[in-house]
């Protein structure tokens, strides 16, 4: 085990309170905007007030979304219109997007967003009050463009002080805040060490950090503001592509083996700090109770997801992972036309792994019936998510994507392929024509705010847009491909309470992010593409929002995920009695 780096940072709000709560500053004006939460930030201003500082201590994340949750009595509103910002340096919709998801939390008031402020950074908001008052506001969203550890050049939010006294003559200028300066400090010391020259660079690559910051959960849906969620976000893509580069990779690239890259943000009280070690793998398995499968409210220990493929009639089939994971899988053989099924490709997305045991359990269960199940193909990966939910069960923890190695299981090539063994497997005992993938995306905002705050590679995936359904075909493929889509759709749209959950996720996504981009079909957005890179000519993959549910919605999201898996395996069973 190895120390790469360790440090503790001055918070930010302790700073402004041992240099502002003072005598000497009675009278002084201060206005700042942090990376820090409500309470934190409303307790400093009471403690500067004590000394005759009146301060407003704002947050630098989401900004908007803030004042309207911190200063305006929503209850009260009649109507709402934003003009947001626009800049060369962002996508034009990045500041609509950071006010997300203030449309569902007015009520029934009005709102409308316009495209194009008066000033840069600013919204401009006018508020209509229920007794007919009128309130124009200007809210700051402090920006600046900087160059990250790839060279590419962001706008990203950031920390700003405002007063009376003491920056440059406009007296305001950037704040360099403790969040700030702990990931840019992390990512330097991981950047310039010495990684070696080739392929895996370590086993796993472990940021401990400590944050004095907590959570706070909205009203709506899923959604949870989350700086410790969002410092996750950035240090895990962040490094992953400063190992692209140092590889010689292209960006983006899900092939890169840098090895495992998990990022730890848990509360801490006190100053922010952080350890980086490179250690070795971890080969045990989080214990867990035996759910019940078809109301399964979280995910499901490692042994019952064993036990549960083990109770599926057929030949058993497995490969290893790298940290020496049983991969297992089930071939179950029949008359009918074949058909591979797996989840877990990415493990953090969890109601597949149930969907599809169940679903195989239900196929198993006719008579000819003939398919292979792969329900957890990366077993580290998710080792890395049950011991992350331990901490902070409402993140997304995308350090448990990928597998050990660091890379998208489906995209590794060369001779040592591990986990990729079983589909290679299942392929060469079955010769399937349509392979079910299950996946899923995140139920609430996935950001990363120091590094442009929309995901880089993954702005689709930035916002929840229900159930979503992507189709990859052969080129000669098409029309099989699209009666698929078709008939698994409506059988979906059947589903007691799917197309009302779909239909206020989009209208949100619409409203924050503009059109969808995609077909509708029956009701769910898909996406259909010709693909050769897969050796079955259908591939049908699913993305429902499930990263960090539990309770009913999970039971509801691994309804869905059975229910497109059995509708799928009909459609297909069809198409090829005619083809």
């Amino acid at each position: 085990m190895t120390t790469i780096f360790e440090g503790a940072f001055e918070r930010t709000l302790d700073t402004l309170l041992t240099t502002y709560g003072k005598e000497a500053a009675r009278g002084t004006k201060l206005e700042a905007w942090l990376f820090d939460d409500a309470a934190s930030r409303k307790a400093a201003e009471q403690k500067l007030a004590s000394f005759g500082v009146k301060a407003a201590l704002r947050s630098a994340y989401k900004p908007l979304l803030h004042f309207f949750l911190e200063e305006v009595d929503r209850a009260a509103l009649a109507s709402v219109v934003v003009r947001y910002p626009q800049h060369e340096g962002a996508p034009q919709n990045r500041f609509l997007l950071e006010a997300y998801p203030l449309a569902a939390l007015v009520g029934d008031a009005e709102i409308r967003f316009e495209a194009g402020s008066a000033k840069a950074f600013i919204y401009d908001v006018t508020l209509t009050f229920r007794d007919g008052r009128q309130e124009n506001h200007a809210v700051f969203a402090p920006n600046r463009i900087d160059t990250d550890f790839i060279g590419e050049t962001l706008l990203s939010p950031t920390g700003w002080i405002r007063l009376d006294e003491g920056c440059d003559k406009h007296r305001e200028c950037h704040l360099d805040t403790d969040y700030e300066r702990l990931f840019a400090g992390t990512m330097q010391a991981i950047s310039d060490h010495a990684w070696g020259d080739s392929e895996p660079y370590f086993e796993e690559l472990n940021i401990r950090v400590t944050l004095p910051i907590t959570d706070f959960r909205l009203p709506v849906g899923e959604e949870v503001i989350s700086l410790r969620e969002a410092l996750h976000e950035d240090f895990y893509f962040s490094l992953l592509e400063v190992f692209q580069k140092k590889s010689g990779r292209p960006l983006g690239d899900r092939g890169l083996k840098p090895g495992q890259i998990v990022p730890e943000i848990v509360f801490g009280v006190g100053k922010p700090t952080v350890v980086v070690k490179a250690r070795p793998l971890q080969a045990t398995d989080v214990e867990g109770e035996t759910l019940p499968l078809d109301t399964a409210e979280a995910p499901l220990a490692v042994a019952q997801i064993h036990a549960e493929l083990a109770a599926i009639d057929g030949q058993p089939f497995e490969a290893r992972s790298r940290a020496g994971r049983p991969v297992k899988a089930r071939y179950h053989k029949g008359s009918d036309a074949p058909v591979m099924i797996s989840g877990g490709q990415h493990p953090n997305e969890t109601t597949g792994i149930v969907g599809v045991l169940r679903a195989a359990q239900a196929l198993a269960a006719r008579t000819g019936s003939h398919f292979t199940i792969s329900p957890l193909e990366n077993p580290d990966g998710y080792a890395v998510h049950q011991r992350l939910r331990i901490d902070n069960p409402l993140h997304m923890h995308h350090a448990a994507r990928y597998t050990a190695l660091g890379d998208d299981l489906e995209y590794r090539t060369g001779a040592a392929l591990n986990e990729r063994e079983i589909r290679k497997e299942a392929e060469r005992l079955t010769g399937a024509q349509l392979h079910v993938n299950l996946h899923g995306y995140p139920s609430h905002e996935w950001t990363r705010p120091l590094s442009g705050y929309v995901p880089r590679g993954f702005a689709m995936w930035t916002l929840p847009k229900g159930f979503f359904l992507i189709m990859r075909h052969h080129a000669e493929w098409e029309a099989r491909a699209e009666q698929l889509i078709a008939e698994v759709t409506e059988r979906l749209a059947a589903v007691p309470g799917l197309l009302a959950y779909n239909d206020a996720q989009i209208a949100l996504y619409e409203t924050h992010a503009g059109e969808t981009g995609f077909r509708i079909i029956n009701g769910f957005p898909c996406m259909i593409s010709v693909d050769d890179r897969h050796t079955a000519p259908l591939t049908l993959i699913t993305e429902y929002p499930d990263e960090t549910i539990y309770g009913d919605a999970f039971i509801a999201g691994h309804e869905a995920q059975k229910e497109t898996v059995l509708a799928a395996y009909d459609a297909f069973q069809r198409i090829m009695a005619v083809a």
